[in-house]
């Protein structure tokens, strides 16, 4: 059983790579040339959901014992990038009254993100509590904060869009790092197991 469960985990940790470079590619593009700060951090976001995926297949490779406390370190320091990255962007695009283009790609591209995240965060923190794995248990934390910045970045995006309210999008943004924040403090102090 725990042998299936380390496969799947490391097939959900393939899938995450390969869906997130996707998203990241598609993402950053699409908030720059609309001027959106939470969609860009999305696209980021994306970027250290391929890193968190590495370390967890890196972590997999080794021992357990001896790698998953500098696993689930560098997991804690990936959010708190995240979180200081969005942090100074919203915080400059608030202060500038930077307005966001709409973006139906990004509608789109988080909507879909919407979907398929919390069903991928589902089957990686199952996986990992049959594996006894806080790394991927971590992970799969990592994976739903994706989720969390869908839903808050299609807000943003969509009330940008619909109403015009150009503040909303950096808002959304730093929601976002406030828990990312948390996640990486708990991931950090390998608090993740649940």
């Amino acid at each position: 059983m725990q042998d299936t469960a380390r496969r799947l985990g490391i097939h959900l940790e393939l899938l995450t790579v390969g869906w997130n470079a996707i998203e990241a590619v598609v993402a950053i593009s699409a908030g720059i040339a609309a001027g959106s700060v939470a969609l860009v951090a999305f696209g980021l976001d994306s970027v250290i959901e391929v890193s968190a995926a590495l370390v967890v297949l890196w972590q997999f490779l080794g021992a357990p014992e001896d790698r998953e406390r500098r696993a689930l370190r560098l997991i804690g320091a990936c959010f708190f990038a995240l979180a200081g990255y969005v942090t100074l962007s919203s915080l400059i695009d608030l202060a500038t009254r930077s307005e966001p283009d709409a973006s139906t790609v990004g509608i789109i591209l988080t909507a879909v993100s919407l979907v398929v995240m919390p069903a991928l965060a589902w089957a990686k923190r199952r996986a990992g509590q049959h594996m006894g794995s806080r790394t991927l248990v971590a992970d799969s934390t990592q994976t739903q904060l994706c989720a969390y910045l869908s839903a808050t970045t299609l807000a943003g995006l969509a009330a940008n869009r619909a109403f015009g309210w150009w503040w909303a999008d950096p808002l959304a943004a730093l929601v976002i790092a406030a828990v990312a924040i948390r996640e990486g403090r708990e991931a950090w102090r390998g608090d993740t197991c649940c």
